[in-house]
């Protein structure tokens, strides 16, 4: 199982390092393997996260998931994210663009630099929309009920999670152009791409998200249809066609976990300009990186990790949150790269741990025979 999960994985880690080595010796043989590190530390929530969606699409989508979605992944996000970025700032060609990222790196590094705040503004906005509308729901199962009962009762405001993010972005953005201002001017036009890039995330966030979940109460709707038109089928002697919304229901799901993938990528991408500005080394180790993550990914959905630990998912989200609050205060302060890895590995660690001391208390409480409403009261959250 574990193989069969993570063997492409494996393969790509060698021939990425075997590539490193011929590529620049043993310094660049270390330089990816500290950036698939980087990756995989700095995205282990978005592993989290892809599998509580990717569990309700199909073994055909996991699949896609798998190839098409780490092409887009390693490719996309790892290789031509980056020069698109520097092509864009710099008003230059797409293949000025890559001969400035091998032929004159320490501009290129510059230029991506200089892009960074729109960068984080777009993904911290899409990261926090997710962690509010997480957050602002009403579960059933509930880690922190201190934080969260109140937050569901709130969610109930319509709108809230937009206007608490739109106040957000306000507030970076004003505090950027202040910033700016105190320590020089002229950076009015800068502060106004925050606000412009951190309402293109809202959007994207809106509309793929918006579009996701439409597809995925279709899906519903419909599957309880063709279950009711199969028992109906059984009785007549009728076989009923498959039904094709589901493909589509799936496919705007995919897209959703391509943009948060994307989103997830802003911060391994930058960071690591802090340890290499070769953008072949760079693609090769957070690619390596990526392919661990879409792998341990697909491993938690068919290991059924979510459903035995519970509060993994709500760990998943809050490290969410917290990497969109980083990115936004990355606008103007530097924040090391660690300190955004570890906080995710923390609240997820936290979380698993919580989950198996919820799970003890449970078989405790039914070994003692303890009521329904006492196991709920234990199974609800800390």
């Amino acid at each position: 199982m574990l193989l069969k999960t993570f063997g492409w994985s494996f393969a790509i880690t060698a021939i990425g390092l075997v590539a490193a080595a011929f590529y620049g010796g043993w310094t660049a043989f270390g330089i990816v393997a500290i950036l698939a590190v980087l990756e995989i530390s700095l995205s282990f929530d978005n592993a989290v996260v892809n599998a509580g969606i990717l569990k309700k699409m199909s073994a055909f989508w996991q699949k896609i998931f798998l190839t098409v979605g780490v092409l887009i992944a390693v490719f996309g996000m790892r290789l031509v994210f980056p020069v698109v970025i520097v092509a864009i700032s710099a008003k230059i060609g797409p293949i000025d663009a890559v001969d400035l990222a091998l032929n004159d790196k320490d501009k290129y590094q510059q230029l991506v630099t200089d892009a960074h705040p729109s960068i984080a503004a777009f993904g911290g906005m899409f990261l926090l929309m997710i962690f509010l509308d997480f957050i602002f729901e009403d579960r059933d199962i509930q880690w922190l009920r201190w934080i969260e009962r109140p937050l569901a009762k709130l969610g109930k405001v319509d709108m809230l999670s937009v206007c608490i993010a739109l106040i957000v972005l306000l507030i970076s953005s004003f505090t950027f152009a202040v910033h700016a201002h105190q320590h020089g001017g002229g950076h009015a036009d800068k502060a106004q791409t925050v606000l412009i890039s951190g309402i293109a995330g809202l959007i994207t966030y809106m509309v793929v998200g918006g579009l996701s979940g439409y597809f995925e109460d279709r899906l519903e709707e419909e599957e309880e249809r063709t279950h009711e038109e199969e028992e109906e089928a059984e009785r007549t002697g009728k076989k009923k066609p498959a039904v094709v919304l589901a493909g589509q229901a799936a496919f705007f799901m995919f897209l959703y976990l391509e943009v948060l993938d994307a989103s997830f990528s802003f911060d391994g991408v930058i960071g690591a300009f802090a340890i290499t500005n070769d953008i072949v080394l760079m693609a090769l180790g957070l690619g390596i990186g990526a392919m661990y993550v879409r792998s341990l990914t697909v491993y938690l959905v068919r290991q059924g990790t979510l459903d035995d630990y519970v509060y993994l998912e709500h760990g998943a989200h809050y490290a969410i949150g917290a990497l969109a609050v980083i990115l936004l205060v990355t606008i103007q302060y530097q924040i090391n790269e660690v300190i955004t890895g570890l906080v995710g590995v923390v609240l997820i660690g936290w979380s698993f741990w919580s989950s198996v001391r919820r799970n003890n208390a449970l078989a405790a409480a039914e070994g003692k025979g303890t009521t329904s409403d006492e196991k709920a009261e234990v199974s609800s959250g800390v």
